[in-house]
């Protein structure tokens, strides 16, 4: 896992054409605003996040975010344990990226 900035991640995510964009946040969350093509597969699911993390392609790039950094670093974390070798974490999470 790597931290990134909110200036990082868009830099890094502009270029890359291996990225998955992930919101590990809640629906009510999600239904306030979410990135642009992002893929939402809430964290607080439990064992449901896990199996739908196991259906990703872990060796795709993974730019993973929350409302404010948290849940989005267990993410990296649980992804890391399965297997994925590259996950960013922004730093700030969705707070972050709209002030930005």
């Amino acid at each position: 896992m790597k931290d990134i900035t909110v200036a990082e991640w868009k830099s890094l995510i502009a270029t890359d054409d291996n990225a998955v964009v992930l919101d590990v946040r809640t629906q009510d969350e999600v239904d306030e605003g979410a990135l642009e093509n992002s893929k939402h597969i809430d964290i607080f699911m439990g064992q449901g996040f896990i199996n739908e993390v196991k259906k990703l392609d872990p060796e795709k790039n993974y730019y993973i975010y929350c409302r404010s950094g948290g849940r989005s670093v267990q993410a990296c974390t649980i992804m890391e344990q399965l297997g994925f070798k590259n996950t960013y974490n922004m730093l700030g999470g969705y707070n972050a990226w709209v002030e930005n």
